[in-house]
């Protein structure tokens, strides 16, 4: 399993929704998106400023990952993005990979 950052903005259509369902069914909804691609809900969050919501998910595969982004996206009802995270050991692993790369005039 991998784990992903989801994070957007409702639309006017997305915050008329909540305010006639309120956060609890908003938060079931997805829980059930998410298990539907095979993954889990770890974490939900409404938050203020310039997003109103972050999520953290367990997904299989990247694959998952855009199939609930794309759905989502596809949406009149908000605008998400995705972020795959990296544990310690990932990010170590990754800095242990030689990449020969010449930069731009050199």
């Amino acid at each position: 399993m991998h784990k992903y950052l989801l994070y957007g903005s409702y639309t006017a259509e997305g915050f008329k929704g909540l305010l006639a369902e309120g956060g609890p069914k908003r938060v079931e909804a997805v829980r059930i998106a998410v298990e539907s691609v095979g993954g889990t809900l770890e974490s939900f969050y409404f938050s203020l400023g310039e997003n109103d919501f972050y999520v953290i998910v367990d997904l299989p595969d990247n694959v998952s990952a855009t199939a609930f982004s794309m759905a989502g996206n596809a949406s009149t009802y908000f605008t998400i993005k995705t972020v795959s995270l990296l544990t310690p050991e990932e990010l170590d692993k990754s800095l242990s990979l030689k990449v020969n790369y010449r930069y731009p005039g050199t």
